[in-house]
């Protein structure tokens, strides 16, 4: 299982999902769009949003914090 978050350093949201995985010890790519404008055009791309966070576990989108859905997917994910 991959996990990579598009996040800034000023989102509280963003702040919330690295927490989320860090209590779960989780390991995840953190890809700040604010520091790289080829990180925004890859996160666009991938979730059709501008907004953070962004993320992606092996291929399956999440915008916005929403502990259920990320909690589904990476369940899912370790059952596969």
């Amino acid at each position: 299982m991959t996990i990579t978050v598009y996040s800034t350093p000023t989102c509280p949201y963003c702040k919330l999902v690295k927490e989320f995985l860090k209590e779960k010890n989780l390991a995840f790519t953190d890809v700040d769009v604010s520091a790289d404008p080829e990180s925004v055009k890859q996160m666009v791309k991938l979730s059709g949003q501008m907004g953070v966070p962004v993320i992606d576990v092996s291929g399956q989108v999440i915008v916005g914090w929403n502990k259920n859905a990320l909690e589904e997917v990476i369940n899912a994910q370790m059952k596969a």
